[in-house]
């Protein structure tokens, strides 16, 4: 079973409160295990990789009803249900969602943002915008930690597209500058000047650039990269020209990047190379993901900054 969204997590998290303090470490086993959920999904991340998506779920969960006035914690990471949480349960709902809560509880709307929007408003506030896009009820089922993580995916499934596209229409020299510079933003070599150089001249030997990993140029890597629309891959013809290539350099590494794809014949051959002999192999969709993280080309223009409550800052605090 995959992991429930938050929603539905909400009023199993309620009667489990409502048997006494829990704490929420023990609640999201009780919650995993209440939903059958295997080792492998509750051990599932999220997208950002910093958290296991059941404890998020209910992480958000419990931050809901307690916003709502129906849990309240009774010590450091230790929730137990309110008198209105229980009266609640003497006549539950079948689900507690949030449209549930918005048209009963307006400590919610404050939480949500919409504070000086009615009940009956907000409540519709909340439903349209499971209305718009592919997936319409990801925005209402997803946690505020979730939905972050989709809109950068998004976003950059879009800034990747769209550099993929401006890699392809620029000239074969600057494209080569820019793999080179990326090799070195990474870490191969030490500065563009000391390291990296273009190459991209007639008799260059089948290469088009080439990275000093030492001072001395002692350990090199060589690079090739063509600038190929999608639908024409590169086939096994070229990469075995650029291993022969590599054998007369007396050259061990090499670098083999596209804006395109690789067949399955010409990952065979990489596969098939002998001795010490290696090729690395970077296709469209990895280029644009290195060069993003690596903001080679690219440049962040705004950053959010996600935090997160320093416990230890509040520790005296807490009851005994």
């Amino acid at each position: 079973m995959a992991v429930p969204d938050f929603q539905t997590l909400m009023l199993p998290t309620l009667r489990l409160t409502a048997a006494g303090p829990i704490r929420t470490g023990d609640l999201v086993v009780q919650l995993a295990d209440a939903f059958g959920l295997s080792a492998e999904d509750r051990e599932e991340m999220l997208p950002g990789g910093r958290q296991r998506r059941m404890a998020n779920r209910c992480h958000w969960a419990v931050a809901y009803l307690g916003k709502a006035g129906l849990i309240s914690r009774v010590r450091r990471g230790e929730y137990e249900a309110t008198a209105s949480g229980r009266a609640l349960l003497q006549a539950p709902p079948d689900r507690i969602t949030l449209p549930f809560l918005l048209d009963r509880y307006p400590g919610i709307r404050s939480f949500r943002g919409l504070d000086d929007v009615p009940a009956r408003e907000a409540r519709s506030t909340v439903d349209a915008t499971t209305a718009s896009g592919p997936a319409p009820a990801e925005t209402l089922t997803e946690t505020p930690d979730e939905r972050l993580d989709r809109a950068e995916r998004e976003m950059k499934a879009a800034l990747a597209a769209e550099l993929l596209d401006r890699l392809y229409r620029i000239g074969p020299d600057k494209f080569e500058r820019l793999i080179v510079d990326l090799l070195v933003k990474m870490g191969y070599g030490g500065s563009r000047e000391e390291a990296g150089s273009a190459l991209g001249r007639s008799g260059d030997g089948g290469v088009d650039g080439l990275i000093r990993e030492d001072a001395l140029g002692l350990d090199a890597i060589y690079i090739q990269a063509k600038r190929y629309a999608e639908d024409s891959p590169i086939g096994p013809a070229m990469i075995q020209a650029f291993a022969g290539a590599l054998l007369q350099k007396g050259a061990t590494k090499g670098v083999f990047v596209t804006t395109s794809r690789f067949t399955a014949a010409a990952k065979a051959v990489v596969e098939g190379l002998r001795g010490n002999q290696r090729i690395i192999l970077i296709d469209g969709d990895e280029l644009a993901r290195l060069l993003i993280n690596h903001e080679v080309g690219v440049r962040t223009e705004r950053t959010i900054r996600k935090q997160r409550i320093d416990l230890e800052s509040y520790e005296d605090d807490e009851p005994v």
